[in-house]
């Protein structure tokens, strides 16, 4: 980069960041629905389904959700990496540039507790 102000390196990075963000979001709702479709499966079934059917559902959502949160961390760390890699220059004057991460953050931490919460009520 010149030594010019050039804010679109971070612009760019952030945009990337907020598109593994929505993806980590998408994971951890996708999760929850496929963990809560075992029970809506077992409710709706005129037979009574094995334990087993229903458990399957629970570890693949769990799964997802986890994935969600892995992702959600994985991102922030890579977007944490560019942020050091950058300029004083590269950045917009009182442009706070690290509200990205720990946005990506609090919903790495909120997709755990409620794996943990749909772990521990099962």
């Amino acid at each position: 980069m010149s030594d010019e102000k050039d804010p679109r390196v971070l612009f760019a990075a952030e945009r990337t960041l907020l598109a593994w963000n929505r993806t980590s979001i998408a994971l951890i709702a996708f999760g929850f629905v496929i963990e809560r479709s075992g029970m809506l499966i077992r409710l709706l079934s005129s037979e009574p389904t094995e334990k087993s059917a229903h458990l399957v559902t629970v570890i693949i959502g769990l799964m997802f959700i986890l994935i969600g949160a892995g992702v959600a961390v994985f991102s922030s760390r890579q977007y944490a990496r560019l942020l050091a890699s950058l300029k004083p220059s590269d950045f917009p004057d009182g442009y706070a540039a690290r509200w990205g991460i720990a946005v990506n953050l609090g919903v790495a931490v909120l997709g755990l507790l409620l794996a943990a919460a749909l772990f521990v009520s099962h």
